[in-house]
């Protein structure tokens, strides 16, 4: 039986308990698939993240949630890096620094920066990529709402920055806080248009300073709801720019205070026109625990 180093690391916050938790997993390489997906079921999180070395990136990094595999995922990239400055194995000091990561999604920048002992990252993610338009009269009863909860004029669609998701953009926090899931509608609707999860969003905040707020579910995933989601805000910063409701290089994006796990995402945004060509996200996290998982 082999031991592994394992971390739970909260992201998109400095404070313990808040933001998203995943669980980082060291040294990954003799771990074979049905074990990566054994170790994800018994965190029993949204993703674990499996650290591999790598022939063409400084690190090869595997997600997976309680049920699959997933290509791209925002806290644990951020949770990832994180761990390995604070356990040395990425050696940053004052000056920032890039590191590249090999994902199912392809090679990836993360740039890192530290300020007051605080590290900062931020994970470019893949190239947007626009995908079916879903049904507002399909999507709204899933959710347990009405067509006239959301935003009227522009789709419900899917966007990908490495992780196909679906966009729904609703007229308030009021909305977000009403929604009640329908799970097999959720995952019948995801099968369908061939999308990941559903990443609801209302063009308000709870605090002044942030752009958004969001709720973000995947049924067919084994997450029942993400605290705070960075493939998908990315994607949401994408479908704002792409629509022309938030067409703005930078804003921060809040989700988790409905779970009692509030967090913060920043997001970057370039594009030509209407079209938007490079999406970055960003955020701070903590650790929480350290230990060994035996295998």
């Amino acid at each position: 039986m082999a031991e592994y180093p394992i971390f739970i690391v909260d992201a998109f916050t400095n404070v313990a308990y808040a933001g998203n938790p995943a669980a980082v997993v060291f040294d990954a390489d003799g771990l074979s698939d049905v074990q990566m997906q054994s170790i994800a079921r018994e965190m029993n999180l949204s993703e674990t993240a499996f650290v591999q070395t790598s022939s063409v990136a400084n690190f090869r990094v595997r997600f997976f949630t309680p049920a699959k595999e997933i290509p791209l995922a925002g806290h644990p990239t951020i949770a990832t890096m994180h761990a390995l400055v604070e356990e040395g194995l990425i050696a940053l000091g004052a000056a920032p620094l890039r590191v590249t990561q090999e994902l199912k999604a392809g090679v990836l920048p993360v740039d890192l920066a530290r300020s007051g002992g605080t590290t900062t990252i931020v994970m470019t993610q893949a190239c947007p990529a626009f995908g079916d338009d879903i049904s507002v009269d399909a999507i709204a009863p899933a959710l347990g709402i009405g067509p006239a909860d959301l935003v009227p004029g522009v789709p419900c669609s899917v966007v990908s920055t490495g992780t196909p998701q679906a966009m729904v953009p609703v007229r308030s926090i009021d909305v977000l806080r009403r929604l009640s899931p329908d799970t097999r509608a959720m995952a019948d609707l995801e099968q369908r248009h061939k999308y990941f999860s559903v990443h609801v969003f209302a063009m308000e905040a709870m605090d002044p300073a942030n752009a958004t707020h969001a709720r973000h579910f995947a049924a067919g995933a084994g997450i029942a709801e993400d605290p705070v989601t960075g493939s998908a805000t990315g994607g949401m910063g994408a479908y704002l720019w792409k629509h022309g409701l938030l067409r703005v290089p930078r804003f921060r994006a809040e989700q988790g205070h409905l779970m009692g796990r509030p967090g913060v995402v920043s997001v970057e945004v370039e594009g030509t026109g209407d079209i938007p060509t490079v999406v970055r996200i960003s955020g701070t996290a903590t650790t929480v625990l350290r230990g060994t998982i035996r295998v």
